[in-house]
Formats: C-alpha cells, sequence, structure tokens
C-alpha cells in the first residue's frame, strides 16, 4: 500500500496531503486514488471488516497537489458540507502564473460552463443554460522572470476554476497546457492546495492546516513561499 502523509486524525476525520497527479477519487485511468487508500488505511491500521465509511467532501483536480479533509462518519460528513455551503470552509491556493496580473490584488467574477464530452470548462454568458457562478480573489506576492507567485482563495468550488479564471486574464497557470497552450509553458502544473482551515464537525474547534508546495521542483524554488504570509482575513 501506498504511504499516506496524514496531518490529522480522530475519530470523526482524516487530514492527507494528496500527491501531485493522484486521483481525488476513482476515475477512468483506475490508477490507485486518494479515497481508496485510505478506506484501505483505515482498514488496515484499525482491522475493519467489510465495507469502510469515508466521506468525500471536497476534492482537488488530479494535477494539482495539497491538503484535504475527509470524513470518518457520515455525521462529519454532513456537517463539514454544510459548512461548504455556508463558506465557513477556507480552501487557499499557490498558483504560479505565467506573466504578471494587470492588478496585484482581485476579485475575479465569471460564470463558467462544463462540457462533458472533453472534460473542459469555459468561461460563458450568465445567461447560457448550466451555466455556474465562479468567484475568487487573489494576491500577487512576487514575480520572477515573468512568472508570477500568487495567493488564491476559492469562493466557490468550480470544476478547474482557478485554472480557467486565471486564464480568462491572460496569465494561465504555468504548466496547464489545456487551457493556456503553449502560453502556459511546459511542465507540472503548478497549482498547490497549501491552505485548509474549518470548524471541527464535533468539537467544534477550528482547524487550520498549511503545507508548502515541493520546494524541490520548478517553479515552486523560484520562490520564497514560507515567507508568505497570510494574505487575506480569515472568513467568518
Amino acid at each position: 500500500m501506498e504511504e499516506l502523509t496524514i496531518l490529522h486524525e480522530d475519530n470523526h476525520i482524516i487530514v492527507v496531503l494528496k500527491p501531485q497527479n493522484v486521483p481525488t477519487c476513482e476515475d477512468s485511468s483506475k490508477d490507485k486514488d486518494m479515497l481508496t487508500m485510505i478506506k484501505e488505511y483505515i482498514k488496515e491500521t484499525y482491522d475493519k471488516q467489510g465495507n469502510v465509511y469515508l466521506g468525500l467532501v471536497h476534492r482537488l483536480d488530479r494535477p494539482t497537489g495539497g491538503v484535504m479533509v475527509f470524513a470518518k462518519s457520515s455525521k462529519a460528513a454532513s456537517r463539514l458540507s454544510e459548512q461548504m455551503r455556508e463558506g465557513d470552509f477556507e480552501k487557499r491556493y499557490y498558483a504560479t502564473l505565467v506573466g504578471v496580473p494587470r492588478e496585484e490584488k482581485a476579485t475575479l467574477t465569471h460564470y463558467m460552463k462544463k462540457n462533458a464530452v472533453n472534460n473542459m470548462v469555459y468561461v460563458c454568458e450568465p445567461t447560457v443554460d448550466g451555466a455556474k457562478f465562479a468567484e475568487l480573489d487573489y494576491q500577487v506576492l512576487e514575480s520572477v522572470n515573468g512568472l508570477s507567485l500568487a495567493d488564491v482563495r476559492l469562493h466557490t468550488g468550480r470544476s478547474h476554476q482557478i485554472r480557467v479564471q486565471m486564464n480568462a486574464i491572460g496569465c494561465p497557470v504555468y504548466g496547464d497546457m489545456r487551457y493556456g497552450g503553449e502560453k502556459a509553458k511546459k511542465g507540472y502544473l503548478a497549482l498547490w492546495a497549501y491552505y485548509l482551515a474549518f470548524t471541527h464537525p464535533v468539537s467544534k474547534e477550528r482547524m487550520v492546516f498549511r503545507v508548502q508546495p515541493p520546494k524541490d521542483n520548478t517553479p515552486w524554488n523560484l520562490f520564497n513561499t514560507e515567507k508568505s504570509v497570510t494574505i487575506f482575513k480569515p472568513l467568518s
């Protein structure tokens, strides 16, 4: 069994570090996914018999690495999902962008629609059937050699949201050939879920997790993310 990086575990939740290019849940590739890996870990560690319950509360795209929380009970899953709906579940990302955004700090709002045939998401007019509202905040922290490190906070959790919205302002995520084309530069997708905050579903304690991106890889090693501070006020 692949080794899991567990950041926190109790009877109700388990917080883990998802490596890049590992699916969140089973997909058409049939590659080992996080949901399956954690279920196997619980089954083996606690000698569980039969099926293991594990609630998928949120997702990360396969190329994106970072912090994730899974629920170990249906009650925990329900309460965490409610926090997501109410905006008490805060996710932030580091994104290396190709180019320098015109505005150093901004809120981006778009309407987007997913094409299920090619698994692509497109910016569209709000009147388009199936269009979904997407909103995020970003703050540029550093710019080096035509690349920018941005701290991104999601307000909505749309598929490929950061990748699509950043490309829409002319600054695709580094390595995102799908949306940015050649401008995005070849390489792995430089998008990392570094920060996760939520209220524990049972103890009500505020849980905050922060994990740095892999600094042995370009372009992360171009930036000093350890010195980056919390740009946005915590959601309340």
